[in-house]
């Protein structure tokens, strides 16, 4: 049996936001230009999952180098879900809750950024596995590369690069 065709057609789903349509299902790659398009996709894929079934929390696993668009996804995820409060990077502080009040899916978003952790064991300060467990909570990972082991197998993992300029390819597996 011969190897899948690749496909590489483009579909615009927003305004300037485009799906790159791949072989492999469990892959969905997007182009975004600027922070409002990466804002839109962010709402685009947390609507897409946070209907799906997951073992406990639903955790958007985030990994790209510095300035590739974490951030600023997190933001777009933050304002779809109706947090009223700046969402800031949490490099310094490790994480950050926020009560989520008009989002049917989700009572709690907790937003982590593992850059600065020596290991996973870290977290265990956090109860993180406690917030793991929870159907109720949204846990976005910055830098989630640095704790794999402790995520649940489940996770959506999202990967951002720099596409030149102000693009970014955004590719999620699920």
């Amino acid at each position: 049996m011969g190897e899948a065709p690749r496909l590489n057609l483009f579909y615009k789903i927003g305004a300037g936001v485009y799906f790159k349509l791949r072989y492999n299902i469990d892959i969905m790659e997007f182009i975004t230009a600027g922070a409002g398009e990466t804002h839109q996709l962010a709402g685009k894929i947390l609507k897409e999952v946070s209907g799906r079934r997951f073992q406990g929390a639903l955790v958007l696993a985030l990994e790209g180098e510095l300035g590739a668009g974490k951030t600023v996804f997190a933001q777009g995820l933050g304002k779809a879900i109706g947090v009223k409060e700046k969402i800031l990077s949490p490099t310094f502080v490790i994480m950050r809750h926020f009560n989520i009040k008009t989002f049917k899916h989700f009572s709690d978003l907790y937003y982590l950024d593992c850059y600065r952790l020596e290991s996973a064991k870290d977290l265990n300060f956090f109860n993180f596995k406690e917030i793991l467990k929870d159907k109720n909570n949204l846990v976005v990972i910055e830098w989630a590369e640095r704790v794999t082991d402790i995520l649940p197998k489940d996770a959506v993992w999202i990967k951002f690069e720099h596409g030149g300029g102000n693009k970014r390819r955004v590719k999620i597996r699920i």
